[in-house]
């Protein structure tokens, strides 16, 4: 077993050395918290000298000890970036250094997660997110800013949100803070991953599932936290540019009373025969109604939907069925503050025969301009199918904040060094 140790909760193995392991140094975490802190302070003396990158290893692993961290020799971090093509990077999984895993038994809390190498985790065939489908996903990026410095864009929304669909679904969840601090150690352990500024961003997957064998239907008996990351360019093929969407009147995304309003692993998979349906005629995705009325708009696969009259910019309410996303409440605020008139309500579909524009929002599209719609057969086009004003105006703002190219009076950004 590899030795591991606590920071506030969290257990991340930091080696100080860019080596696998360094002959010079000793097992830090073999020490008593102040002799290690010494063996710190004496090393990043010795070693500004001889390597600097060491020397900034050293010096970020005593941060990490004045927050009561004890360091463990897993742990390699690198300041380069990784060679690869970073100008045709797509949206598609990259394995990446290392991956954060903390457990929890049914009742109790979480604690004592550590950084691991990244591959495959064994699981028991019986396993609660395997049989009865207990699991839930989030969905955030980091973005290298010019000095080199990373950015995430509020990590405690997609903590909180976590945390309320563990308790629909019944499942312990890590606190704000374990969750925020968890994202930060896996995106740093990363960081040669994250794509140079404006090539793209590295996408962060915190999941959460009931690992524990269970037979009959019941909450699993233990649960796994864990975090991947991978870089990723645009989601959609077509980039920025405009995609086309078919309304599905028939198969249903949600109902209510279900669990449409929470990011579960279940929601995703019931979404794959429409969209492959779909996308098999040409079109990008899909855009579902709701389940009662069938005419009111509910959202597309895995974005939330806008629709743009005049000044007036529209989204369906949230109201159980629709996943509360965070680019949404973002787009909502940013377009608000731009002087745009946001309406939460029900959306009839005969709408979008008439509107001015139409737009997606979601972590992995953050705007995603609509060029057209076909509804019973009949297809309405946008703009011509280019971009919109209003889609790219709010893109072009979001975009900006969360890269750290305009000044962020939100306060929504968490910048890494």
């Amino acid at each position: 077993m590899e030795r591991s140790a606590a920071l506030g909760g969290l257990q991340p193995n930091y080696l100080l050395c860019p080596s696998r392991r360094c002959p010079s140094c000793p097992p830090l975490n073999s020490l008593p918290l102040p002799f290690a802190d010494k063996t710190l302070s004496s090393l990043n003396f010795q070693l500004q000298k001889r390597s600097p990158l060491a020397s900034r290893n050293v010096q970020a692993a005593s941060s990490l000890f004045k927050r009561d961290a004890i360091l463990s020799d897993t742990y390699s971090e690198t300041a380069e970036l990784v060679d690869m093509d970073w100008d045709n990077l797509g949206f598609a999984f990259l394995p990446t250094d290392y991956m954060y895993i903390m457990k929890c038994a049914r009742g109790g809390d979480f604690s004592k997660g550590e950084l691991q190498r990244f591959g495959n985790i064994e699981m028991n065939p019986s396993a609660g997110v395997l049989n009865y489908g207990q699991g839930l996903f989030e969905g955030l990026k980091a973005y290298r800013k010019k000095d080199g410095n990373i950015l995430l864009f509020r990590p405690e929304e997609n903590a909180m949100r976590m945390r309320q669909g563990a308790e629909r679904m019944c499942m312990p969840s890590p606190t704000v803070e374990q969750f925020v601090e968890a994202v930060k150690a896996t995106v740093l352990a990363n960081k040669r991953w994250v794509p140079p500024p404006g090539k793209g961003s590295l996408y962060i997957r915190p999941l959460l599932m009931g690992s524990g064998a269970v037979l009959g239907l019941a909450p699993a008996p233990e649960y796994t936290f864990l975090i991947y990351v991978s870089p990723v360019g645009n989601y959609f093929k077509e980039g920025v540019a405009p995609i086309h969407l078919v309304v599905e009147h028939e198969l249903h995304r949600a109902t209510p009373g279900g669990t449409g309003g929470v990011k579960t692993i279940g929601n995703y998979a019931a979404v794959l025969k429409a969209q492959s349906a779909a996308k098999a005629r040409g079109y990008s995705d899909v855009l579902y109604l709701d389940c009662v009325d069938k005419r009111y708009l509910e959202e597309v696969s895995s974005c939330n939907i806008f629709v743009v009259k005049d000044n007036v910019i529209s989204t369906p309410a949230i109201k159980g069925t629709i996943l509360p996303g965070i680019t949404r409440k973002s787009i909502i605020d940013v377009a608000r503050n731009q002087g745009f008139q946001v309406e939460e309500r029900l959306v009839a579909v005969d709408e979008l025969l008439d509107a001015d524009e139409v737009f997606c929002t979601g972590t992995a599209v953050v705007v995603s301009p609509v060029g057209s719609i076909t509804y019973l057969g009949k297809r309405v086009s946008y703009k011509n199918e280019g971009i919109g004003e209003v889609s790219q105006q709010l893109y072009s703002v979001l975009t900006r904040l969360q890269m750290g190219l305009i000044e962020d009076k939100m306060d929504w950004t968490v910048e890494l060094r």
